[in-house]
């Protein structure tokens, strides 16, 4: 909790734009109190896995100045350090800044920058803050700006998350999705189209067609994650790349992604990567389209199990919570109807990033901050929506082999079979007939003798 500038924990600070009051304990420093008292009061955060994306991007950035003899071993090994501990999220609550806060993200980075000096300087000096030996701006920030290192730390924050959440959690539904397609291969049911009966199947062709769109949806994510490896580092300001060592984005770059096990590369064009978020748009029209995915497994996972004995009843779905809070037995569907609203959110998130991208105003977006927040958030969600789908749905989800018979039996477009044999109008009257009559295809065939009895099966597929 950020104390308040009459709190007694608080102690002041000179800088160039005047006194400012900054806890006694805080690492952080006067900026990043100016942006928390001149900014939003939203109640929300950067997301942790882009501060502590920053925090590796700090930590190779040090490295490479200090090998490139634009920072002295003491001091690079300081920020060395502290980078790693912010990276495993010790200095978590140092990041105080408001998600809405300047469209580069240049509050959160100043935040991040003033965290290592302050933390440096402690491990140096004994003393936390200040502004020397380490300094936020002309050790820890050298050769960055915001405004390519922010939108560098989005991508690596995002195609981690991709690689190591989302991707592993798609590929493990697509396997059960593919398992449960064998399983019930030799299951009979009845197709459906426009909500009305249809030509029989197999469930297992239903459960194929849900693995296909996963196994698609993998396939979108790692086209567009291809994009996102491409980094903006290097451009500083305007994507010119000015007070950068020429060897500084290639340097830094492979630091990258030596520690991540991702190859990523400098920005073909430095003023794209920095005035566009294209990457991003396409990214979460990518996750949209897995959460729309989602949407109809779910939705016919529940709907195909609706019931128990006034319904569609061919999926016997796990009961999770049994009874609801005013009727003794009733079983909802919980998990389809979580992993629906999950893909809801991911499909608004996608309507903010869309128009958070278009604000790419001449040298820079300048919604950087709201795009992490939902790009990111829309991985987490797909990937808990995807694991809570394999293992509190599907594992032990099974299928009503004599409900999947029973409705078969009744259905009147079986009479699709026989159009080859007798036409499309003959085949009309006998479903008719059927209907009016309250019988099955088959009873009305047999009573009119149409085909012999042994070959009724295979005609009516």
């Amino acid at each position: 909790m950020v104390a308040t500038p009459n709190d007694p924990s608080f102690r002041e600070e000179q800088d160039s734009m005047g006194a400012v009051r900054v806890p006694a304990e805080a690492y952080y420093g006067s900026q990043t109190q100016r942006a928390v008292d001149n900014g939003m009061r939203s109640g929300l955060k950067p997301p942790l896995a882009w501060i502590h994306a920053l925090a590796l991007i700090k930590r190779c950035a040090a490295e490479t100045n200090r090998q490139l003899g634009l920072l002295a071993p003491d001091l690079a090994d300081a920020i060395l350090r502290a980078a790693d501990e912010a990276a495993a999220g010790r200095f978590d609550d140092q990041f105080v800044v408001d998600l809405y806060q300047t469209g580069s993200g240049t509050s959160t980075n100043m935040n991040m920058n003033e965290v290592l000096a302050s933390r440096a300087n402690e491990i140096l000096t004994g003393r936390r803050g200040g502004r020397a030996p380490v300094h936020p701006n002309d050790h820890v920030n050298r050769g960055q700006s915001s405004n390519d290192v922010m939108p560098t730390a989005l991508h690596l924050a995002a195609a981690r998350a991709l690689q190591s959440a989302l991707l592993p959690a798609l590929a493990r539904l697509h396997q059960m999705l593919a398992h449960k397609a064998l399983t019930f291969e030799s299951i009979r049911k009845i197709g459906r189209t426009h909500l009305q009966d249809a030509v029989p199947m197999t469930l297992g062709q239903a459960f194929s067609g849900f693995a296909r769109q996963i196994e698609l949806a993998q396939k979108r994510l790692a086209d567009a994650l291809a994009r996102l490896t491409e980094l903006a580092l290097g451009g500083t300001a305007v994507g010119s790349g000015l007070n950068a060592h020429p060897q500084f984005a290639a340097m830094t770059i492979a630091r990258l992604s030596a520690v991540t096990g991702i190859e990523f590369t400098e920005a073909t064009n430095h003023f794209e990567a920095q005035a566009a978020r294209d990457a991003a748009v396409e990214t979460s029209g990518a996750l949209k389209t897995v959460a729309v995915s989602l949407v109809k497994i779910a939705n016919d996972i529940r709907w195909l199990g609706s019931g128990p004995r006034c319904g569609l009843g061919e999926l016997k779905l796990p009961a999770l919570q049994p009874g609801s809070s005013i009727m003794p037995g009733k079983v909802n569907p919980v998990v389809p109807e979580a992993v629906v609203q999950t893909a809801y959110q991911v499909m608004g998130n996608d309507t903010a990033i869309t128009l958070a991208g278009q604000a790419g105003n001449f040298e820079l977006n300048v919604t950087i901050p709201l795009i992490a927040h939902n790009l990111l958030q829309s991985i987490q969600l797909l990937t808990e929506a995807a694991r809570l789908l394999v293992e509190h749905c599907l594992q032990e989800l099974e299928a009503d082999r004599d409900r999947c018979n029973y409705f078969i039996e009744r259905s009147l477009a079986l009479v699709t079979g026989l159009v080859p044999l007798i036409g499309y109008d003959r085949a009309a009257a006998l479903a008719k007939r059927a209907y009016e009559e309250d019988k099955t295809v088959r009873q009305v065939i047999l009573e009119e003798n149409i085909i012999p009895a042994e070959k009724i099966d295979a005609l009516l597929g």
